[in-house]
């Protein structure tokens, strides 16, 4: 048979889909992630009754995740940059799992406190390995799709799985609680790494959906190329001194803003300063996380879109972004109604807004070096998630007396502060040479 016809058959051949299992695997990965980041909050009203532990106590309880999830950033991103992320995130999520576990057992505030911190840096490398893996598996027009697929996932835990949780509690105690949620993690992890492999390596994936990945920008080739080298200063000043990631970085702090309101004040929010019962009022103080959840879905699907119907990969991203988190500035309008569903529709249309940005992660796929996208994330979920120690302190500040406007207005900033981020300092998107 001649060679051109060969090759000819070769090109019919139809590329398989293999990638599209990799981001339910990356989905079902971000659900343990938060049931572990939000058991907690389920688990301590019961606990800190049996525990004897006061409300000041249980504040340092619930700040310790954040510190060290926030302080681990960057090294958990130098390490994606060097251990495959079939490796890593086994042993992340076995490790973080086991210490779920443990705060099942614990005793005492100590106890407590430590293993949140546990849980906190042993989460840190999740979402830059979540880029890591996306920007290997997903050609640029898919991968907004990928990211709020995988992403929607934090809002499953916290919208349809907490009933599950307080059931748990409510039938075998509050131990049960991080004992189940920390032994999925311990099933997941052997599934993850008895399942996961890089594309060219995962069986199924032909050459023609390789082929499709790598054409399409997606770097199937990237654990290859990654230089096994120790920590470099001078990589860490890179990412620290471009004007384009100061956008993203920036505007990753003022979108987890609003996400760690509703993670943490909304509901003394709802039932301090609005007079709802937040038990009664269970399906409408949800509905703000299934706008959310309904957001983040919308976000993936509408960028790639935009890029299949022929849109710039800047303007396809970054309008969600930044009409997301213009929407999400509504959120002020609970400042301006007394009725509950207005307070509701605000609140919830503010959360919608806060997913339909969500797709953050696509621009640190884009934008960052090929050699340094780990330590790039790492930098970029650390700026993020400094939201998480810094909104519930300043929020206790503003909240003063028996109004807590100041704090709704604070957060609507922040919201319109990022969307400028975005159009002022990312600029054109396009990959940074080194």
């Amino acid at each position: 048979m001649p060679p051109q016809t060969l090759t000819g058959q070769a090109s019919l051949v139809t590329p398989s889909r293999k990638r599209f299992f990799i981001m339910v695997l990356l989905f079902i990965t971000v659900v343990i992630n938060y049931l572990d980041r939000s058991n907690l909050s389920i688990a301590a009203p019961a606990l800190t009754s049996e525990l004897g532990i006061d409300p000041v106590h249980v504040g340092l309880i619930f700040s310790a995740f954040g510190w060290t999830y926030a302080a681990m950033q960057i090294p958990g991103g130098w390490l994606v940059d060097r251990v495959p992320p079939r490796i890593l995130y086994s042993v992340a999520l076995l490790l973080w799992s086991l210490a779920t576990v443990m705060l099942g057992f614990a005793a005492s505030f100590i106890a407590l406190f430590v293993l949140r911190m546990a849980v906190g840096a042993l989460e840190a490398p999740a979402y830059p390995i979540n880029s890591r893996v996306v920007t290997t598996w997903f050609p640029e027009r898919e991968r907004a799709t990928a990211i709020g697929f995988y992403t929607s996932g934090q809002f499953v835990g916290l919208a349809f799985l907490t009933p599950v949780l307080a059931w748990l509690q409510h039938e075998f105690g509050w131990h049960m609680v991080f004992v189940a949620t920390g032994a999925a993690g311990v099933v997941w992890a052997a599934i993850w790494y008895a399942v996961y492999r890089e594309p060219r390596d995962f069986k199924g994936a032909n050459d023609a959906e390789i082929d499709l990945i790598r054409e399409g920008g997606g770097l199937v080739d990237i654990q290859a190329q990654t230089a096994k080298a120790s920590f470099s200063w001078t990589d860490l000043g890179i990412v620290l001194s471009k004007r384009k990631l100061w956008g993203i970085y920036l505007g990753q702090f003022c979108l987890n803003s609003t996400l760690w309101f509703f993670l943490t004040w909304f509901p003394t929010y709802l039932v301090k300063y609005r007079g709802m019962d937040f038990i009664k009022s269970g399906l409408l103080a949800s509905l703000p996380f299934l706008a959310a959840f309904i957001g983040v879905l919308c976000s993936g699907f509408f960028s790639d879109l935009l890029i299949r119907r022929g849109c710039s990969v800047g303007f396809a991203r970054k309008l969600p972004i930044i009409g997301g988190l213009l929407i999400s500035t509504s959120i002020i309008g609970a400042n301006f109604v007394e009725s509950t569903p207005l307070v509701i529709a605000f609140l919830a249309l503010a959360f919608f807004g806060n997913g339909l940005a969500s797709i953050t992660w696509s621009l640190v796929s884009t934008l960052a070096p090929a050699r340094l996208l780990g330590l790039t994330g790492g930098v970029f979920n650390f700026i993020g998630n400094l939201s998480a120690i810094a909104t519930p302190i300043v929020i206790g500040f503003l909240a003063s007396g028996d109004s807590f406007a100041p704090a709704i207005t604070y957060i609507a900033i922040l919201a319109l502060i990022g969307a400028l981020s975005y159009v002022l300092l990312v600029g054109k998107v396009e990959r940074i040479e080194l």
